[in-house]
C-alpha cells in the first residue's frame, strides 16, 4: 500500500532511530530499572556542595518532556540561598503543623504513619538546593500576548518524572514535597500570578546516616494489564 503524501504548513523534519535487537532493548531497558528500582525517596541530605551544572543538566533533561501543544508549560527555579531557603522551611512547615495537627484527615495520617513523617522538614535547609517547579497556566509571549497552555498538570508531571530520573541517574537524591497550599512559594521565588506551585524538591546526596522506609513497590502483575478484545479476561506478560 502506498503511503498518501503528506502535505506541511509547519516545518517538519525526517526522524529516524536506530532500531535494536529484541535483546538490546531489553538489555537497555532491564539496565535502567534495576537501576531506578533503587531509587527512594530522602529526607536526610549532607550539606555537601552540589554544582550548578548537574542541576542544570537535570533541568535539561526534563525539558525534554513531551507537553500539550508543545507549549513546555514549567518553570524551575532553582535556589542555594540560605535565607531563602529558611524562609521557605519557615512557610512549609507552618503549613505542615496545620495539616499534621489541625486537619481532619485521619485515613491521610494514617497513610503516613509507615513513612514516620511530621510536620518538621529540616531537609529544606540541609539540601544544598531547593528547585521549585511551576506549572504555567498561560505564557507571557515576547510582545506581550498571553497564550493559553493545554494539559498542563500532565505536562509538567512527566517533567517532573524526567528531572527525578535524571538526578538519579547523575547520583543525587530528592523528595517530592507538596505542602498544601504552596502559594508561599510564588511569593518566596518572586513567580507571577500564572504560575502555580507544583513541586519543591530538596535536592543534594544522602546523608551518611540517611535512612529510608521498607517499601515494596506494585509487582508487574499488578500494574500492568494486557488487553484483548479476544476475550473478556486480562493477562500480563
Amino acid at each position: 500500500m502506498v503511503a498518501p503524501t503528506r502535505t506541511h504548513t509547519h516545518p517538519f523534519v525526517p526522524y529516524r532511530r536506530p532500531r535494536l535487537s529484541e535483546d538490546e532493548a531489553l538489555r537497555r531497558g532491564l539496565e535502567l530499572f534495576r537501576s531506578l528500582n533503587g531509587r527512594r525517596s530522602v529526607r536526610w541530605f549532607s550539606p555537601d556542595p552540589v554544582a550548578p551544572e548537574l542541576i542544570g543538566t537535570a533541568v535539561q533533561i526534563a525539558n525534554t518532556a513531551p507537553s500539550g501543544a508543545h507549549h513546555q508549560p514549567w518553570t524551575f527555579v532553582a535556589t542555594q540561598d540560605a535565607a531563602l531557603k529558611r524562609r521557605i522551611r519557615e512557610a512549609a512547615e507552618a503549613e505542615e503543623r496545620r495539616f499534621y495537627h489541625d486537619r481532619n484527615v485521619p485515613e491521610w495520617h494514617a497513610a503516613l504513619a509507615p513513612l514516620e513523617t511530621n510536620e518538621h522538614k529540616e531537609f529544606l535547609e540541609t539540601a544544598p538546593w531547593l528547585v521549585a517547579v511551576f506549572a504555567q497556566k498561560s505564557t507571557t509571549l515576547p510582545d506581550g500576548a498571553r497564550r493559553k497552555n493545554y494539559y498542563v498538570s500532565e505536562s509538567v508531571g512527566i517533567a517532573c518524572g524526567l528531572f527525578i530520573t535524571a538526578l538519579h541517574t547523575m547520583g543525587l537524591a530528592t523528595l517530592t514535597h507538596t505542602p498544601n497550599p504552596m502559594a508561599f512559594l510564588r511569593d518566596a521565588l518572586g513567580r507571577p500570578a500564572t504560575e502555580r506551585p507544583y513541586i519543591l524538591f530538596p535536592v543534594g546526596y544522602p546523608s551518611e546516616d540517611c535512612e529510608v522506609p521498607v517499601l515494596e513497590r506494585k509487582p508487574l502483575r499488578e500494574a500492568l494489564v494486557v488487553a484483548s478484545t479476544m476475550s473478556n479476561s486480562h493477562s500480563t506478560r
